[in-house]
């Protein structure tokens, strides 16, 4: 199906939108009308830029506060109305968006409503130009896509029909026995589709149409299921994005582009149109690599976790470290930063590396060049939204590439009794601009599943986080929003080991040197309060600096590492088949990690 985009959707001047929109690949585009008036070039010379960029101008929007007002308002309104149709035939737009009235001079009469509409059609018609009306979902007298139509099918004008409009139909609905309605409109009269997602916030509609709307995928709404049923009708037209959102008009309007038509590349994908690759979850994380510019305190931590070097890359000054099922590359390349050790790759099990890399590839994510050593394994890696590198792997699968043939073995082997067997899960802090983009990089590209936002509290700011996970717990990803950019210090990254017995593994730990985050004793005094303890337990969690939760599945005990550079490591212990990551803690473990002269901000975990 055709793409196209809103322009307010984007930042910038118009020419920059419209540039931005050509580059990510889009069809065409929404002309809003507050950038068409500060823009300094004409409707004809837009209309020529749309034109040389393979760009058609679908849509000119809006035209508002027409219908059900007395008769010499209503003089004026078509009169204001026709320079609107005139000035889209100049841009070379057929459609014009006119929105239900929100006026205080609106009346409760759909048959003055559709009356007028029908001569406002007339007007249209004779100007060449076809009038798609919309529901607003905050509209007077009109703000459901059913009353609309009624309204659209009394006028009976072929030059008028019915703009359909997910954030406003979702915003008002959860039900969706009532979206199949929209089945019954005849395709050829939905003139438009503008699509929207958005989180579900408790807030004035108004408000939370023109701040938070996002693309789909990134929010709640059930965006498929309506576009399944606008699809039953045969509706022919394009998806249109058409999107209200601060952050995204504060960022960059190319890499936003490219989100955007990720988003419908997606939503194509999960109603059965399009051809893309199909989501293959990952199954594992094969390793998790660090860069440093200096190996000795890296290596030191690992040792103290109960990781072995066992592998030293064959061409490159990389070192596999294994303890249980858990693998950390330690690169200590011209890559590293001099701000120290930061987690820069992720190597994720594939059920078929190449057909995801395949489907990360036709979902616009940026294949990344691997220098590569003769005798190098073949792996395809991808970038990240944040810029963490992702390789798709097979790990002892033959016939499938195995990277750790790549590297030759040291003859170390990993300590069976060393506690860790794998990675519960990792946690990356996002640039505070891009973590709707990472939310739908993680959902589409690599097939995850969203678990709900969460708010955490820092003593510098409230932070929130996003989980997405594979449908066994295999892989797990908690993304955060990080501070503004600049200040890429605080942008920390953390990896959480998995354990049978987090007790035994900090003890292990300490004894080998290593040091654990404390953590304040109000903490404990509050945890005695809340839960009961067998005799010596809590004192025990005190000792080491544990930190307990419970969710109605069962119980975490977690405990922290001090940070290196921008990374540090966290010991899990999930019993009876807990969910979460322990975020009601994440408050105490963020103010004993800014107590240490450490700040680092990452959500949940």
């Amino acid at each position: 199906m055709r793409t196209a985009i809103a322009t307010v959707s984007l930042s910038g001047s118009l020419t920059e939108k419209l540039t931005a929109a050509a580059r990510a690949g889009f069809d065409g585009v929404e002309i809003f009308e507050n950038d068409l008036l500060a823009c300094p070039l004409t409707p004809e010379e837009i209309r020529d830029l749309c034109a040389d960029l393979g760009l058609s101008i679908d849509l000119y929007q809006p035209i508002r506060d027409i219908e059900a007002v007395p008769d010499d308002l209503f003089a004026d309104n078509l009169r204001r109305a026709e320079h609107k149709f005139r000035v889209a035939r100049r841009l070379g737009a057929d459609t014009v968006l006119v929105c239900s009235s929100v006026s205080p001079h609106a009346v409760d009469d759909d048959a003055l409503a559709a009356r007028q509409l029908r001569r406002l059609a007339e007007r249209a018609a004779d100007s060449g130009v076809r009038v798609a009306y919309e529901a607003l979902a905050w509209g007077r007298h009109v703000h459901t896509y059913d009353h609309a139509w009624r309204l659209v099918e009394a006028a009976d004008h072929p030059a008028l029909g019915t703009c359909l409009d997910s954030f406003h139909i979702l915003s008002r609905t959860r039900d969706p026995k009532e979206l199949e309605g929209i089945a019954d409109i005849p395709g050829e009269k939905i003139f438009f589709l503008q699509l929207a997602d958005a989180p579900l916030l408790a807030m004035d509609v108004l408000q939370w149409s023109r701040h938070y709307r996002c693309f789909p995928g990134q929010g709640d709404l059930d965006v498929a299921g309506l576009l399944r049923q606008v699809l039953r009708t045969g509706y022919a037209g394009p998806l249109s994005l058409e999107v209200f959102n601060d952050v995204f008009r504060q960022a960059e309007a190319g890499p936003t582009a490219v989100d955007a038509l990720r988003s419908l590349l997606v939503l194509q994908g999960t109603v059965g149109e399009g051809e893309l690759p199909p989501a293959a979850a990952p199954t594992g994380v094969a390793f998790a690599e660090l860069v440093t510019p200096d190996v000795e305190p890296a290596a030191a931590l690992l040792s103290a976790l109960g990781f072995t070097r066992t592998g030293r890359h064959r061409g490159k000054p990389v070192d596999l470290w294994e303890q249980g099922a858990a693998r950390v590359l330690l690169n200590t390349g011209p890559g590293a930063r001099r701000d120290g050790t930061v987690l820069a790759a992720v190597g994720l099990e594939s059920p078929d590396p190449a057909d995801a890399a395949r489907r990360a590839e036709a979902l616009l994510a940026p294949v990344l060049p691997r220098r590569r050593s003769t005798g190098d394994v073949l792996l395809d890696a991808v970038a990240a939204p944040d810029g963490t590198e992702l390789f798709f792997c097979a790990t002892g699968r033959p016939p499938l590439p195995d990277w750790t043939t790549d590297f030759a073995p040291t003859g170390e082997r990993p300590a069976e009794d060393a506690g860790v067997h794998g990675i519960d899960h990792l946690a990356l802090s996002q640039p505070w601009h891009q973590f709707d983009e990472a939310a739908l990089f993680h959902r589409g590209v690599l097939g995850l599943d969203a678990q709900r936002s969460v708010d955490v509290a820092d003593p510098y700011g409230l932070l929130r986080s996003r989980a997405f996970t594979s449908a066994d717990g295999a892989v797990r990803i908690a993304l955060g929003v990080g501070p503004a950019p600049g200040d890429e210090h605080a942008r920390a990254q953390h990896i959480a080991l998995a354990t049978d017995d987090v007790v035994a593994a900090a003890r292990r730990f300490r004894a080998a040197g290593g040091h654990l985050l404390p953590m304040p004793a109000n903490y404990y005094d509050d945890l005695a309060a809340r839960h009961d303890f067998a005799p010596g337990e809590l004192e025990t969690y005190r000792e080491l600096g544990i930190l307990y939760d419970r969710d109605r599945h069962g119980v975490f005990r977690h405990c922290y590492t001090h940070t290196l550079g921008r990374v540090f490591f966290e010991l899990t212990q999930r019993d009876n088949g807990y969910r979460g990551y322990g975020a009601q803690n994440a408050p105490v473990r963020l103010a004993a990690q800014h107590s240490t002269g450490a700040a680092p901000r990452t959500a949940i975990g």
